[in-house]
């Protein structure tokens, strides 16, 4: 088979990328890679430091790192913003904006090529729409609704920002590169090559100190030190073609979740000592983390067979599996703000759904443009954002 960058390139010049790259499918050159052998760096150690990541504001609940997160405890800063979902679709080049009040699409925003994710940005005030093959972040302003002129940024397939708000932390997935740049200007500052295929999610330790990556097209997980922007741990996991997509700290801060679409199941990981992970099997297509605004559960939407799994962080077991009406392919999304209501794109269904959080039932499902993929439910409660498509704290 053709290497990665050979066949991305060959994609691209179809203009079929979106159906492949980031969450989008199996990938051919990912078999190849996999059956080689695994590359494993040892976790360095650190001396003992201060409790956080400098200039991280301080956790409110060293049990609960989501306590900040509660129903309807918005900032002051978007306290006024109206209550929007923001869809980009990946093949229609558009972001589609839903009244949430509604279940109506109020407004379609033409963005760059390709986008991925709708991110909110650390200080809460802007939202960057991913234009990974337009090589672009176009800016959102989510007071008024209006885009702004899009920044030039190469392979923008997802965004994070540092816990203590100093990098946007880009996830150049072709590029094989984690990218820190100025979290305003976008600028970079430092550039961390990869040795894996595909890093496309991530989420941060409970102090800051470190995150984990997943690499979807190598099957491999990474372990960043976020004050040095550097890899310092890394492993394959232990399934054949694994797909790591997905990531998610539970509310305690001890152990890392990551959704396996080709697994179909999540890993259970112990990011501290970074030692093989665990596989609990949750559906089809295991894609999408979400923790509920009470911190108890958190929900796994399975894009292959258009179900959502729950799972009970005290319980520490799956309980529930709601299932949508006629399927679908629920991926990625949001709880909104009250805790009510939990929204996912339907990655290959162009449209999404919006789904009960006590009962299961579909609320209602919205046909949006083609290729709907990381929706963003904002405003929601919380101080600060870590990106993606809305991880607050």
């Amino acid at each position: 088979m053709p290497p990665l960058t050979t066949r991305a390139a060959a994609l691209l010049a179809t203009g079929t990328l979106a159906l492949f790259a980031g969450c989008a499918g199996p990938d051919p050159a990912r078999t190849a890679a996999s059956a080689g052998p695994a590359t494993t760096r040892p976790v360095v150690s650190r001396p003992a430091g201060p409790p956080g990541l400098p200039g991280m504001p301080p956790v409110q609940d060293p049990k609960d790192i989501y306590a900040a997160d509660r129903p309807n405890a918005l900032s002051p800063v978007v306290r006024g913003f109206p209550s929007r979902v923001y869809v980009p679709n990946t093949n229609s080049d558009t972001v589609s904006v839903i009244d949430p009040a509604t279940y109506k699409v109020i407004e379609t925003i033409p963005v760059g090529r390709q986008p991925q994710h709708v991110v909110p940005s650390w200080d809460l005030k802007t939202l960057w729409v991913n234009n990974n093959r337009g090589h672009t972040l176009t800016p959102i302003n989510p007071a008024t609704g209006a885009a702004g002129k899009p920044v030039d940024v190469h392979d923008p397939y997802n965004l994070y920002f540092t816990p203590n708000g100093r990098y946007a932390v880009v996830m150049a997935s072709l590029d094989r590169e984690l990218v820190f740049r100025d979290p305003h200007t976008m600028k970079i500052k430092k550039t961390e090559p990869v040795t894996c295929a595909g890093v496309n999610h991530a989420d941060f330790s409970a102090d800051g100190r470190y995150f984990v990556v997943s690499c979807e097209f190598s099957g491999e997980l990474l372990k960043v030190d976020t004050e040095r922007m550097r890899v310092v741990g890394q492993q394959k996991l232990p399934f054949e073609g694994a797909m790591p997509q997905d990531v998610k700290i539970s509310p305690d801060g001890t152990t890392f979740y990551i959704a396996d679409m080709m697994a179909h199941g999540v890993w259970v990981l112990d990011g501290k000592k970074f030692t093989t992970p665990r596989l609990m099997p949750t559906g089809n297509g295991a894609h999408g983390l979400y923790v509920s605004r009470d911190s108890r559960e958190m929900y796994i939407s399975n894009r292959g067979e258009g179900s959502i799994s729950i799972f009970d962080f005290t319980q520490n077991k799956l309980t529930k599996k709601w299932r949508l009406p006629n399927g679908g392919s629920p991926d990625m999304g949001g709880v909104s703000a009250d805790g009510k209501v939990l929204w996912l794109s339907g990655r290959y269904n162009a449209e999404v759904y919006a789904i009960d959080t006590r009962t299961g039932q579909q609320l209602a499902r919205i046909p949006v443009g083609g290729g709907p993929h990381g929706l963003a439910v904002y405003p929601q409660p919380g101080r600060y954002s870590l990106g993606h498509t809305g991880v607050f704290r």
